[in-house]
């Protein structure tokens, strides 16, 4: 755990190495969980992915270089509701509160936008997230989705009511 958290930044299109990196490792924590750039074409250029759909993507660099943690926020509008995705965290800042201080990022511009509430989906495999998002308030919702993907992912659903409403 790490003293002072990393500054948090809007992502540039020059963090897609970096982060793909970040993700890659993350992955490699988990058995059968395999990177693979095809499966993500938003990672070549992050920063114009998420603003040509209305959202954020936040960043945050790791001393010495590379990319300490990430998250991106999409407006689904259709629902008024909010997709978290790219939530990644660096092993050396898990637990020092840079995945709080992202996700703070995300609340805040989900609110302003007047969303009223925030979903996610999340590799079924990924435990120690869930037990994060729940922390923060976000519920499983029923049912799995299949990605069929090249680590033949399925994923939970994840939601969380904002400015006090049910969904």
């Amino acid at each position: 755990m790490t003293a002072l958290l990393p500054p948090i930044r809007a992502a540039r299109d020059t963090d897609s190495q970096p982060l793909a990196t970040l993700i890659a490792a993350s992955f490699a924590e988990y058995p059968n969980c395999v990177f693979e750039w095809s499966e993500f074409p938003e990672l070549r250029h992050p920063a114009s992915h998420f603003a040509a759909k209305g959202g954020r993507l936040w960043i945050a660099d790791a001393p010495g270089g590379g990319i300490a943690g990430s998250l991106g926020v999409t407006p689904l509008p259709e629902q008024n509701a909010v997709e978290i995705t790219k939530v990644y965290a660096d092993p050396a800042f898990r637990g020092s509160g840079l995945a709080q201080a992202l996700f703070s990022e995300a609340l805040r511009f989900s609110e302003a936008g007047g969303y009223v509430e925030m979903m996610l989906w999340s590799d079924t495999r990924f435990a120690r997230g869930h037990r994060f998002y729940e922390k923060l308030g976000f519920r499983r919702w029923p049912g799995e989705r299949y990605l069929a993907d090249v680590s033949a992912t399925w994923e939970y659903h994840f939601r969380k009511p904002l400015s006090g409403r049910q969904a």
